[in-house]
């Protein structure tokens, strides 16, 4: 497969996820789900718990923390957690360091861009409008879990890249987590994984890696130019 970023292929979408991307909010909700989990008997410090249920949607969480406590939680549990989250957003969700200078940028290249996350709809209404940017992104974000299909499926990939009428192969998607660059593979899109140089990342055919999101627009700059060229 052509990768979108290769000077033989063509780049014409931006797909982000949402969380540990744009939004600084993995800590707020891993934050809760440590306490949750420490309320039920299940070890698990605030800072175990980002790397521990990062990117991962909550059905998945709920049958983690079963299996460890070895009890059934209510059928309720993932919509209170939701509710949890929501208000908890609403007050403390930022940015990541970079994210108006790389929107920006990539804006500035002519791309078009959308989100596709394991977040509900509501919990990004929060999330967005708490962070300045639900007006920018408003009408081009995705839900998988909204969608019964979240990451690792590629469900909100491909539901993305159909509403703007891409292909899957002139997409690039932005991610921070193994799940959602698994679910980006398997859609058949590039795939980046910002993540920092001293934490370990799959070693997977066709996964770029960037430390920074400074570093994003100027890979695509790049490519853009060498696609110009072709």
């Amino acid at each position: 497969m052509t990768s979108a970023l290769s000077p033989d292929g063509t780049l014409r979408l931006v797909i982000f996820d949402c969380d540990g991307v744009l939004i600084d909010s993995e800590g707020v909700s891993c934050r809760i789900i440590a306490q949750l989990a420490r309320d039920l008997g299940v070890p698990v410090s605030d800072e175990e718990a980002v790397p521990r249920f990062g990117g991962k949607a909550l059905v998945e969480i709920k049958r983690e923390l079963e299996q460890a406590c070895g009890a059934t939680l209510s059928d309720d549990w993932v919509q209170a957690i939701k509710m949890q989250f929501i208000e908890a957003f609403g007050r403390e969700a930022g940015v990541i360091d970079g994210t108006y200078d790389m929107l920006d940028a990539v804006q500035a290249l002519g791309l078009p861009v959308r989100v596709g996350s394991n977040s509900s709809m509501a919990e990004m209404d929060a999330k967005f409008g708490s962070a300045g940017l639900q007006e920018r992104l408003n009408g081009r974000i995705h839900s998988a879990v909204d969608m019964n299909a979240p990451k690792p499926a590629p469900d909100v990939y491909l539901h993305a890249a159909a509403e703007e009428g891409v292909k899957p192969e002139n997409c690039v998607v932005l991610e921070d987590s193994d799940t959602g660059a698994r679910a980006a593979i398997v859609a058949g899109m590039t795939c980046v994984l910002l993540r920092p140089e001293d934490q370990p990342a799959p070693a997977w055919p066709g996964l770029l890696r960037i430390g920074a999101l400074s570093e994003f627009p100027v890979l695509l700059e790049s490519a853009l130019r060498a696609q110009a060229r072709k």
